[in-house]
């Protein structure tokens, strides 16, 4: 199964990159407008309409081979089962260690007693220090 799942993905690769190049050498539609007003001997503005070249067809074939590849490989990422890595729990999860707990023998500081003066230096809850 490796080696299916190898073979589509190198024809995913070659196939995108065919997908590039055929895309980069078809001449677009903005070339002919310039023949629609008098210069050359194209019918319509935007060139005639059902007509396919060995470019377009191939483009064509291309895609589809392209968006089959896609399916295939996504079929076989499914085949893994659960994931591995940052995929497993959030980025926020694995990036935070969790904080050790205080040991038990620390000791804590005395709370003041409730019967003695209280402190007029402290503000009181929601007032502005001074």
């Amino acid at each position: 199964m490796a080696y299916l799942e190898s073979v589509v993905l190198v024809l995913h690769v070659l196939t995108a990159i065919a997908v590039c190049g055929f895309v980069l050498l078809q001449h677009g539609k903005g070339a002919d407008m310039g023949a629609a007003f008098g210069s050359g001997s194209s019918g319509s503005l935007f060139g005639a309409a059902g007509s396919a070249n060995f470019l377009s067809r191939t483009t064509a074939i291309l895609a589809t081979v392209f968006f089959v590849s896609s399916i295939g490989l996504t079929y076989f990422g499914t085949l893994h089962g659960k994931p591995q890595g940052l995929m497993e729990k959030g980025l926020m999860e694995k990036s935070a260690p969790a904080a050790p707990a205080p040991p038990a023998d620390v000791p804590r500081p005395a709370a003041p007693a409730s019967g003695g003066a209280t402190d007029t230096t402290a503000p009181k809850p929601g007032e502005v220090p001074k």
